[in-house]
């Protein structure tokens, strides 16, 4: 597989991009390195290495769920700026 300048073209046409005839060239023969190196890749011998989804072993560090009791109200409106009717009272945003 290899990159033609029409590919180049089409995708600068399809990001909007205005490409110099320089530009063209030197884009093609970049996507076409990168092209060729990850066809060499290919050549190694992957059936021995099983799969992976994570480079890294994750597991699940979250705790399990408890139920654990409210702070009461008086506690909470203790830091509020202002409290009205056992809610926080905040400036109107809407006119």
């Amino acid at each position: 597989m290899s990159i033609q300048t029409k590919d180049v073209e089409h995708v600068a046409k399809l990001a909007r991009l205005h490409l110099t005839e320089a530009e063209r060239d030197m884009f093609t023969g970049q996507l076409n390195a990168i092209l060729k190196y990850a066809d060499k890749l290919n050549e190694l011998n992957t059936d021995a290495i099983a799969p992976t989804t994570h480079v890294l072993h994750l597991s699940n560090v979250m705790r399990e769920d408890e139920v654990k009791e409210s702070l009461p109200q008086e506690k909470v409106f203790r830091n509020a700026p202002d409290e009205e009717d056992g809610q926080f009272k905040v400036p109107a945003v809407l006119e």
